[in-house]
C-alpha cells in the first residue's frame, strides 16, 4: 500500500515510519521543511518526501493523489498561540479536503481518551478533529489515548526530571488525578496494525495500559524501577499557575508546555473497554515494563526522537529552517576564530558531541550560568540537552540552540539561538583548508541589543578563544 504520514518528523511519526516500511508499505512523508526530515529517508526506495503546510492548503498539492491510507498524527501541546483550536480545526479541514480528491481509503487518527464531561483545551480540540475528519469519502479509524510512556516522550522526560532531582515533593493536588499509561511501542502496534484493516473501518477505539494509576503513583513506580527512594506530599493549595511554575523550574519543560499539562493533569483519563486488543493482538505493558524498555533505549543511545527537538520545545524558532541557515553578514557583530585542525575526523567527533552531557569543553560553568540567567527570565535554559551524545541531524534542541544544519560529509554545523536575546544568534563550526573556522554572529535588536554584545564580549573572548582551542586539541 501507499501510505501518507502527516506529521512525520513527530514523536509518534518518526517511529512508526520504520514498521510501515518494514511491512513493504511505500510511505509518502508529509512535512513542513524537508531540511527535517531524517536523512537516511533519501536513501530509502520505499519513502517519499514532500513538503506539505496544513495551514497553508496551497501546499498541499505536493501530496500524491495515490493514496491508500493516511495516517493523521499533526497536533501538538503548545499553548502559545490564544488561537490554538482554531489552527487546529484549520489543519484538519485543509487535511480533510485534499484527502478527499485523493484515492485514500482510510483515515487514522491518533487522539486523545475524552470520557470526562470536562475537559482541557486540548482534549476538547482533539475531540473536535474528530469530528471534522469523518468523511463520507474514506473510512476513518481513531486510536484515542492517555499518557504515551517511552524514551523521548514529555511525560516520561518530566517525570524523569521530578523523581532524579528531587527525593522529596511538595506537589499540587492534581498528582492524584487517575490515568492510564500506555507504552509508545503498543501506541505503535496498533497504529500500524490498523492500516487497511476493514474490521475498524469508521470505528474509534480508546487505548490504554493495563493498570489505572495516579500521576502520584507514575512517580513512585518510576522511583522503584530506577531503585530510588522517594517522597511525595500533596497540598490543595497550589494554584494552576504555581503549578506550571514548579514543573517549569524543576524539569526540562517549557512554561508553556507545562501549562499545558497542568490544564490536561486535572482532568481524569481513563479508557472505555473494547476489544481491540483481540483483534489487533496487542497484549500492552505494564508501566514499569514500558519505562524499563524506555531506559534500554536511553542506554543504548538509540531514542529515535524526543518532544525536546519539536518546535513546542523552542523558544523562538519557528519551522522555517530555510529563514535561518544564511547567516546574515551585514548590520551584525561577528567573533572569529580559527586553528589549524591535527586530526580533521576527531575534531568532527569532537563539534558533533558538543553541549548536553558533554558540555561545551570550556567555560562550561559560564554556560551554565547563562542558562539560568534564561531560564529566570522566561526562556528555555540548558533544560533540553540534546537527544543523542554523538548524532546531530537538522531540527535537533541542543540545549539553548537549535541545529539549523548539520552535514559531517560538507564538515560544517550551524546552530541558532533559542535563548532570550535582545536579537538574533548563530554559531557555526565549519572545517576548510586543514583548519577549523568558529563564527559566532549576532544580530542586534534596537540599542539594547547593542549593549548586550558590548556587556558580554569580554567573556565571548577567552569562552570562545577556549573552545576552540579543545576541539583541535587531540
Amino acid at each position: 500500500m501507499t501510505i501518507l504520514v502527516t506529521g512525520a518528523t513527530g514523536y509518534i511519526g518518526k517511529r512508526l515510519i520504520p514498521f510501515l516500511i518494514n511491512e513493504g508499505h511505500h510511505v509518502v512523508c508529509a512535512v513542513r521543511d524537508k531540511l527535517r526530515a531524517d536523512k537516511s529517508y533519501l536513501e530509502e526506495e520505499l519513502i517519499n518526501i514532500v513538503e506539505a503546510d496544513f495551514l497553508k492548503p496551497e501546499t498541499l498539492k505536493n501530496i500524491p493523489k495515490d493514496i491508500d491510507v493516511a495516517y493523521y498524527l499533526i497536533h501538538s501541546m503548545s499553548n502559545s498561540s490564544n488561537n490554538f483550536e482554531t489552527l487546529e480545526e484549520t489543519c484538519a479541514i485543509n487535511f480533510k479536503n485534499y484527502i478527499e480528491t485523493t484515492n485514500t481509503q482510510q483515515v487514522i487518527y491518533l487522539s486523545g481518551i475524552t470520557n470526562e464531561k470536562e475537559l482541557s483545551k486540548h482534549l476538547r480540540s482533539r475531540k473536535n478533529v474528530e469530528e471534522i475528519l469523518h468523511s463520507k469519502k474514506y473510512a476513518t479509524t481513531i486510536f484515542k489515548a492517555g499518557i504515551i510512556v517511552g524514551s523521548g516522550s514529555s511525560s516520561f522526560e518530566i517525570i524523569r526530571d521530578l523523581v532524579e532531582k528531587l527525593p522529596f515533593m511538595i506537589a499540587p493536588k492534581w498528582l492524584n488525578t487517575k490515568t492510564q499509561p500506555l507504552a509508545v511501542r503498543d501506541v505503535l502496534s496498533f497504529l500500524y496494525g490498523a492500516a487497511g484493516n476493514k474490521d475498524l473501518y469508521n470505528k474509534s477505539y480508546d487505548v490504554f495500559g493495563p493498570e489505572i494509576l495516579t500521576y502520584k503513583q507514575l512517580l513512585l513506580q518510576f522511583a522503584e524501577v530506577r531503585n530510588l527512594k522517594r517522597y511525595i506530599l500533596t497540598v490543595p493549595v497550589m494554584t494552576p499557575k504555581l503549578s506550571s511554575y514548579w514543573l517549569y523550574f524543576v524539569t526540562s519543560t517549557s512554561y508553556k508546555l507545562a501549562s499545558s499539562l497542568v490544564d490536561s493533569m486535572g482532568i481524569q483519563i481513563i479508557g472505555k473497554p473494547s476489544d481491540i486488543n483481540e483483534k489487533l493482538g496487542v497484549n500492552p505493558l505494564t508501566y514499569k515494563q514500558a519505562v524499563k524498555l524506555a531506559f534500554e533505549k536511553i542506554e543504548q543511545n538509540s531514542i529515535i526522537s524526543s518532544w525536546k527537538d519539536s518546535m513546542i520545545s523552542s523558544g523562538r524558532l519557528r519551522n522555517n529552517f530555510h529563514k535561518y541557515i544564511n547567516v546574515p553578514k551585514y548590520g551584525c557583530f561577528k567573533d572569529y576564530k580559527e586553528r589549524q585542525i591535527k586530526d580533521t575526523e576527531k575534531t568532527l567527533d569532537k563539534i558533533w558531541r558538543i553541549g548536553g552531557t558533554t558540555g561545551w569543553y570550556y567555560g562550561t560553568f559560564l554556560w551554565k550560568i547563562r542558562g539560568y540567567m534564561d531560564k529566570m527570565v522566561g526562556g528555555i535554559g540548558l533544560r533540553r540537552g540534546r537527544t543523542h551524545v554523538s548524532q546531530l541531524d537538522t531540527g535537533d534542541a541542543l540545549d539553548f540552540w537549535r541545529v539549523i544544519f548539520a552535514d559531517k560529509t560538507q564538515k560544517k554545523l550551524l546552530l541558532y539561538a533559542e535563548m532570550r536575546l535582545p536579537g538574533e544568534a548563530w554559531l557555526e563550526f565549519k572545517i576548510e583548508d586543514g583548519l577549523l573556522k568558529q563564527t559566532a554572529t549576532f544580530r542586534p535588536r534596537g540599542l539594547w541589543g547593542r549593549l548586550y554584545w558590548y556587556s558580554v564580549l569580554p567573556f565571548h573572548g577567552f569562552i570562545f578563544r577556549g573552545m576552540i582551542n579543545k576541539l583541535v586539541d587531540v
